[in-house]
Order: structure tokens, then sequence, then C-alpha cells
């Protein structure tokens, strides 16, 4: 045998293209959890309504080990036949769209609209669907698999909810597959340095305005970015500075008080990613010493570059589940629940389940056709870890 051949995994395969016409049958029930999910808001911090639905489907669906942690995290087991490892599927609850926003979702033949939708309502409705699914293939795993929804994970939060169960669950996790809305082929199997973070432009109360030319915090800020964008990065490893975004000011005549832009740091190298922070250290000291603003500096998230390697058996297995739909295996390395795994040295790859256009919209929308091929890969992938093929 070629190391991509292996008798378990073909016969995974040779069952796919059956499983993707059953599950087209079950689109119903699909929709239904994803416009239930969905419109719920569920801000990061304050996802406990949507966890509370979820898990009172997982006790329709009639799994009895459902909980909430301390951490907030929606947890359910769907027991094995026997086997001793535990393979955890965790989509993040939480989404960057705020609760002041209209969450309604619309759906048509083709598409589902909504904000969130693909990231991550798509996910969730996935967990909440899949006991059901897998009873419809006739499928009975042999190891236990935990079905999680994360709580605390995007901005701020830092995946504290992933972290939080990896660290004091009682259920130790073998595998792990993180399940991301979007994009269909989406096969991450390595984590990149990162460091998010905020710089916010003061002016102090007691500033005086009288003078003709008032400072403003949005030309302080400006005077940031330009000196961000002076650092030189090399061509290697690869690495990067997104400037996500910027916000201050209220009206056409007023002086602006406050300003922030939203920042994070990207690279290969953990070094370079720390010296590319405190260089911005450096910048903001700078700037807060030329003027009467004060200029702040706050790293609030961290990931560590790490994973499995492309050979990983985990990773072959994907690559050949991804290939055999006909789709084009999207090989990027990931800042999401990823990284969580990666820390506690877990074998895990995140995988996304449909295309979708408009991501971060109010009107962000998913196309349902290709979630069909998505669910089926996701089981087989499960399947070709609870048969273990990716030993």
């Amino acid at each position: 045998m070629t190391p991509f051949e292996n008798p378990v995994l073909d016969a995974i395969i040779k069952e796919m293209p059956e499983n993707v016409k059953k599950i087209e049958g079950m689109r119903e029930i699909l929709l239904a959890n994803l416009a239930m999910l969905g419109e719920i808001p569920a801000p990061t911090f304050k996802e406990e309504l949507r966890i509370k639905l979820l898990l009172d489907r997982f006790t329709e669906l009639g799994l009895s080990k459902t909980s909430v942690d301390e951490a907030g995290n929606g947890v359910a087991v769907i027991e094995g036949s026997g086997g001793e490892k535990n393979l955890m599927l965790v989509a993040h609850a939480d989404t960057i769209v705020p609760d002041t926003v209209n969450h309604t979702y619309t759906i048509t033949p083709e598409e589902v609209i909504g904000p969130g939708v693909g990231d991550n309502s798509l996910g969730l409705a996935v967990l909440a669907s899949l006991p059901y699914l897998l009873e419809k293939i006739d499928y009975k795993p042999v190891n236990n698999i935990i079905l999680m929804a994360g709580t605390k994970s995007l901005g701020r939060g830092n995946l504290e909810g992933l972290r939080f169960f990896l660290e004091n669950s009682k259920l130790p996790v073998n595998y792990g597959v993180c399940v991301e809305g979007v994009r269909l082929g989406r096969l991450s199997h390595t984590s990149i340095g990162m460091l998010r973070g905020d710089i916010t432009c003061r002016i102090p109360e007691a500033y005086d305005w009288s003078r003709f030319g008032s400072s403003s915090a949005i030309l302080t800020l400006n005077e940031v970015i330009n000196k961000i964008n002076d650092i030189r990065l090399p061509k290697r490893p690869k690495s990067s500075v997104i400037m996500g975004s910027i916000e201050g000011g209220n009206s056409y005549n007023t002086i602006t008080t406050y300003a922030r832009l939203k920042f994070e740091i990207r690279s290969e190298s953990a070094e370079l990613t720390r010296e590319i922070a405190d260089r911005i250290e450096e910048i903001t000291t700078e700037v807060t010493s030329g003027h009467s603003e004060t200029v702040e500096l706050d790293i609030f998230a961290r990931r560590d570059p790490g994973g499995i390697p492309f050979s990983h058996p985990l990773v072959r297995s994907t690559r050949r589940i991804i290939e055999s739909l006909g789709v084009e295996p999207r090989l990027a390395p990931s800042t999401s629940e990823l990284a969580a795994f990666i820390d506690k040295g877990i074998p895990a790859v995140t995988l996304g389940i449909t295309d979708g256009v408009r991501a971060g919209d109010d009107k962000e929308s998913i196309y349902i056709e290709p979630v069909y091929k998505g669910l089926a890969q996701l089981i087989a992938t499960i399947k070709a870890i609870d048969g273990g093929v990716c030993e």
C-alpha cells in the first residue's frame, strides 16, 4: 500500500456519494436548526440563550450526557459502543455581530441569508443535527464523540471556553475537529503565531481647546498607523500586521477626543511576532512622548505557531476525503479553535462546511447545496478517526 491507501478509508470514501443523497433528504432538519440557533444573538460573552437552545435540541435527540460547564460551554456526548477514545467536535457559539442587529434569517431554495450565518451559526446547526444524521445513515461510533459549543472564542474571548474545557475536563480528548460554516474545502492543521490588540488614543479633559488648530485623537492615531506601516517585515518567515478596524469621532465639527485601532500581528515565527509587538509598543510610547494625548497599547489575545505535519494520518485522510468530493483542499493556517488543541498537543483539524458571500455583513449568506458535501466530509472524517485510520 502507498501512504494514501487504506482499506478502511477506501470503504468510507466509497460510501460518501450515498451519504450525500441521504443528507439531502435531511435538509429541513438542518435548516430549522440553523434558523432557530442563528436568530438568537450571541456576541462574545453573551452566548447563554443560544447554548440553552442547543442543549434542548440535544436532549430532544436522546443525548443524556448534556451539560453547561463553568465557562458556559454547551457540551453533549454521543456515547460509543465501547472504545476508550474521545473525539471532540467544537463550533464556536459566539459571533462578531452585536445583539442590537436584527437577526432574522431569510431562507431561499439556494441560500440562507442573515448575520453570522456562516460564522458560525451553521457550525452550531451542524452540531445540533449530527446525532440525527448519524442515526439516519445507521452509524454507531465505537468511541465517544464530544459535541461542544464553545463560548468566549472570538476577540477578547481569546478561546477561553475551549481552553477551559481542555484544561479541566475529566474526558481526555484524543482528536479534535473544529467545525466552521465556511468555506468548503478548508483544511487547517497548523496555527500561525498571532497577537491581537487595540491601540487607543485619548485627549485629556484638561486639554487647552482655545488653541487654534487643536489636536485630534484621529490625527495622533494616524501618526501611529504611519509608523507601523514603516516597520520592515521580512519575506521569510511570512509576517504581516493587519489593521482591521478604526473608530472614533461622531460629528463633522467636533474635535475627536477618542480613537481606537484594532489590529492583529501574524507570523510563522513566535519570536518575530513578539519582536513586532515590541516595536509597536515602542511606537505608542514614542508618539505619547511627543503629544499631550495618551496612546495606549492593549494586547489581549495570543497564539503560538504549531500544529500537526502535512504528513500526519489525520491530514492525509482528510485531504483524500475532501478530494473525493471533487473539492480542492484549501490548506491554510488558522488562528481559531485549532490553536487551543495545538497548545495541548492534541491532533486536530479545522473543516469548512459550505461556501458563502458577504462575510461579516448583515446580509451574510451561505449556499445550501454545498452543505450536503460538507456534512458528508465531516461524517467521513469522524468515521476515519473512529476507525483508527488516523492513528
